[in-house]
């Protein structure tokens, strides 16, 4: 990543030139990340290509002022970390299922990063609603995170009595938000190629959830959440208040889209199979 695009992804985020890769500064990083690009899958719906290629990510997430799911945000966004100055590693996960069982390999990309003054972090923000900021990679009891209680913990045997092959002595971890396991998480560095599978199979599978619904969703500034799935509107306040109203014509979800998210976007996007969409 060259400097003009690290000034320009910044700008978006609209946080300053750091000077130092601290933990000061990927908390703040993240979170603003979340707030100010959304985790969205219209792409899936849309017919557009998804490429896991560090420049098409730019071109996408930075030049076009687009969102996407796990592995264009947090490859994005850990491409922006090194050049930065962080140590980062690209980490592949097993989302957790119905019935407490993994889903596919390279399910889905998180990030371990080391800053210069605190250690070793999981960042990720692509994983729609989880921690607003980084978590402590060693930390093994509870951390309290406006997006719920997290912990970080070695992974026993799954649903299907499996036990994650330790890499090079280290297990797989699992990381768990409000006493339920979101993912399992391996500790072997990956590099961006190896989750173009897991992103196919997304894209494509009539199994993915994916594939069967649409999502576009970011933090507000207060804390909250708002979401476009579809056509319905959910906005939930840090308080937990919730409003929801559906919205009739193409006219009000493009708005939305435009307003709510900064995606300007030439058509309403149409789940896959569903009432002429893109199959």
């Amino acid at each position: 990543m060259n400097a003009a695009q690290v000034d320009a992804y910044l700008r978006r985020l609209g946080v300053p030139h750091p000077a130092w890769p601290t933990i000061d500064v990927l908390r703040e990083l993240q979170l603003h990340h979340l707030r100010s690009i959304p985790f969205e899958n219209l792409s899936i719906h849309l017919g557009e290509a998804i490429v896991l290629e560090e420049k098409r990510l730019l071109d996408k997430v930075v030049g076009a002022r687009r969102g996407g799911f796990c592995y264009e945000l947090n490859g994005a966004f850990g491409a922006l970390l090194v050049a930065l100055g962080y140590d980062v590693s690209l980490l592949a996960a097993r989302v957790y299922g119905e019935g407490g069982r993994p889903g596919i390999p390279y399910d889905h990309m998180a990030l371990r990063v080391r800053t210069v003054d605190a250690g070793e972090w999981l960042a990720d923000v692509g994983f729609g609603a989880f921690s607003h900021f980084p978590l402590a990679f060693e930390e093994r009891r509870e951390q309290v995170d406006p997006g719920g209680v997290f912990r970080i913990a070695e992974a026993g045997p799954d649903a299907a009595g499996m036990r994650g092959a330790p890499a090079a002595g280290a297990p797989d971890l699992d990381v768990i938000r409000d006493g339920r396991p979101a993912y399992r998480l391996e500790q072997r560095p990956r590099v961006l190629a190896d989750f173009v599978t897991g992103a196919w199979w997304h894209s494509t599978s009539p199994e993915s959830h994916f594939g069967q619904s649409l999502v576009c969703s970011r933090i507000t500034e207060d804390g909250g959440r708002i979401t476009l799935s579809g056509r319905r509107l959910k906005t939930t306040g840090a308080d937990g208040t919730r409003d929801e109203r559906e919205l009739g014509t193409d006219e009000e979800v493009l708005e939305v889209y435009r307003e709510r998210f900064g995606i300007e976007l030439d058509r309403v996007p149409v789940v896959r199979g569903a009432g002429g969409g893109k199959d």
